[in-house]
């Protein structure tokens, strides 16, 4: 395998560009691309010094900095429009359905406000992330959207766009979003689950109300009044918590359960940077 040099978010970008300028112009493609950025190792790309300086050292607690985590953003965005370019330049644009999202809330150097928590949490501050879909042919410029949606639904909306099944041996998790793509005022009533190893973390979301539980403590909220989770609804309102909690138990009942050797692991601990209490 070639190793080439150079700033990783640029050789993404700079991968994605060729991929698109590969393709057909009479034929479908799909390109998945992943950013690092922005993520520790905290690096721009005048900060080759600093790579080598902590070569292998991974979590990088000794560096970076608010203005270096506005650079790393800045290039992800040149990146993209690196690629928004490409597919103009095939005169692709207007048809091409372009996704951007992230994985998780952000976290040492982020301000998730006005929500409370970050990466790895289950409050607001940890799962609600940017998203943005883009096709000129189909999704009404400026439109917002407000159906709640997990990553996973994405794979769902783009084989429904493109007119395929999946197979049937491996039914999707996700759920397909294409009508809400057309109409912004859609509805997809459903239920939302996580769960998470790290602090025995379990949510569920059911429209405004969400029911949550950390390390044993139970909590509900109206997230359409309170965003920031920070009225516990669970005594004032019992029984919406007793449903949520038993439509998160019966959910969990349906998956694979978590291997007793699992492990999760925080990037930093309060010994090394302290506790944010935003």
């Amino acid at each position: 395998m070639r190793c080439r040099a150079g700033y990783l978010t640029d050789l993404l970008s700079r991968r994605a560009v060729d991929f698109v300028e590969r393709q057909a112009a009479d034929r479908p493609f799909l390109l998945s691309l992943h950013y690092s950025a922005p993520h520790w190792p905290w690096l721009t790309r005048d900060d080759a010094d600093e790579a080598l300086r902590i070569a292998g050292v991974g979590k990088h607690l000794d560096g970076g900095s608010i203005a270096t985590y506005q650079r790393m953003i800045h290039h992800m965005d040149e990146g993209i429009g690196w690629v928004l370019d490409a597919l103009a330049r095939k005169d692709a644009a207007d048809n091409t359905l372009v996704v951007f999202t992230s994985d998780n809330g952000g976290e040492r150097f982020s301000n998730n406000w006005p929500f409370v928590g970050q990466k790895m949490d289950l409050l607001e501050g940890g799962i609600r992330v940017p998203l943005i879909a883009r096709w000129p042919a189909r999704i009404a410029s400026s439109a917002l959207h407000n159906v709640p949606n997990l990553t996973m639904d994405w794979t769902a909306t783009m084989l429904d766009a493109a007119g395929v099944a999946a197979h049937p041996d491996y039914p999707l998790d996700g759920k397909s979003m294409l009508s809400a793509l057309d109409d912004p005022h859609a509805h997809m009533p459903r239920d939302l689950f996580w769960r998470m190893k790290h602090r025995t973390q379990r949510a569920v979301i059911r429209g405004d109300w969400k029911w949550l539980s950390i390390e044993g403590n139970e909590f509900l909220f109206n997230l359409g009044h309170d965003a920031r989770e920070r009225a516990n609804l669970k005594n004032r309102y019992p029984t919406m918590a007793n449903e949520l909690r038993s439509a998160w138990q019966a959910w969990d009942g349906s998956m694979p359960s978590i291997p007793p050797d699992a492990q999760a692991h925080v990037v930093f601990t309060e010994r090394e940077i302290p506790r944010a209490s935003f």
